[in-house]
């Protein structure tokens, strides 16, 4: 397997790096680098102290972590949360809490999402008349296995 060097700077220098739970992992765990409360359907930007730089060719995908969606109703409301090569800032979370009863405490340090970086190619558009034709064709939104 390939590893891909990435440079990340502490912006706050008590934060922990992102990562990985287990060997072989997709998601780099991101942790919230202050506390805030979310009451129910609410949403709020959450810092992480953290900035990257990706190399060309890359970009990262913040997405939720699904023990926290299960357990406390937790998500990310622009999921996956996209991260391009050239953007230097400071990588931030826009959490939601999906619960309509209970509001949801993050904690700082608290694992809060996951950080996937993945190789994506430059794509040249091509205008084109007509499309080719496949066996699904234009079916969509809930199509597939009606025939």
């Amino acid at each position: 397997m390939a590893c891909v060097s990435v440079s990340i700077k502490r912006l706050d220098p008590s934060v922990e790096l992102p990562s990985y739970a287990y060997a072989g992992d997709a998601g780099l765990d991101l942790r919230a680098s202050e506390t805030i409360e979310l009451g129910p359907h609410e949403r709020s930007l959450v810092s992480t102290g953290l900035a990257i730089a990706l190399p060309e060719g890359y970009a990262g995908f913040v997405q939720p972590r699904s023990g926290m969606a299960l357990k406390r109703g937790l998500s990310i409301a622009n999921s996956p949360g996209l991260i391009d090569a050239h953007y230097r800032g400071e990588i931030k979370v826009i959490a939601v809490n999906l619960d309509p009863r209970e509001s949801i405490c993050i904690e700082r340090g608290e694992r809060i999402a996951q950080l996937v970086i993945q190789e994506v190619p430059a794509i040249r558009l091509i205008e084109v008349e007509t499309l080719d034709e496949t066996q699904r064709g234009t079916g969509g939104f809930g199509s597939s296995g009606t025939m």
